[in-house]
């Protein structure tokens, strides 16, 4: 019951958004996730009432997207780029230091339940390898002892920003709401893109001009 009380009208105005309701599931599970921590059968069945749909519908994307979690993991969810320009650049040593330092393996989390660890396949920023992500904030150019150094002040409760976006990291529930399309009000903090991710563009203008020009 908490639930639907505490979603019912957010989840209302997300489907409003859309011309076809079913393609509301995915930030309707987002907001579920905003309020449980994860995607909870509870959950999964409020988002089929209210889309019309079966709980086998919406289950199929719940395990389908890893984004979604089945069960709880941390205030603050770990993510260590395993692809492979970040496993070449440090990735896997990474990832190998903190689930030693942690004393937890992947997909699991620690038993303050401050902490959870994963490895993640690319999120794009191979310009900033090896990247760690916490609750989906960039953190770049890691090395085994800056990261172990982050989990530290993330169980300490003294969480630094992220490397790009924010001038505060979010916990994993607040970021779920976002994620939901909620409007935090701090989608325009911090460095959007870092100067690694504008190299080319600067080569390009010096090149051909009228490039900058357009601009």
């Amino acid at each position: 019951m908490l639930l639907k009380e505490a979603t019912s009208d957010q989840m209302d105005e997300i489907i409003a958004r859309y011309p076809r309701s079913r393609s509301a599931i995915m930030p309707l599970l987002h907001l579920v996730q905003s309020i449980e921590g994860f995607v909870t059968p509870q959950g999964i069945e409020l988002v089929a009432s209210k889309l019309g749909l079966s709980t086998a519908e919406v289950s199929g994307v719940a395990t389908f997207y890893t984004q979604y979690k089945r069960r709880p993991v941390g205030e603050y969810h770990v993510g260590v780029c395993t692809n492979t320009l970040c496993a070449v650049m440090g990735g896997d040593a990474i990832f190998a230091g903190l689930k030693e330092h942690l004393g937890i393996g992947n997909d699991e989390r620690t038993s303050d339940g401050k902490v959870s660890l994963e490895h993640i396949e690319c999120n794009a920023a191979c310009d900033y390898a090896p990247l760690i992500m916490v609750n989906w904030e960039f953190f770049d150019n890691q090395t085994v002892e800056s990261a172990k150094a982050l989990v530290d002040s993330l169980r300490d409760g003294e969480p630094p920003a992220p490397s790009r976006g924010p001038d505060r990291l979010p916990t994993w529930k607040e970021n779920s709401a976002v994620l939901a399309g909620l409007n935090d009000g701090h989608a325009n903090e911090g460095v959007q893109a870092g100067p690694a991710s504008l190299v080319g563009l600067e080569i390009a203008n010096r090149q051909i001009p009228e490039i900058g020009e357009q601009r």
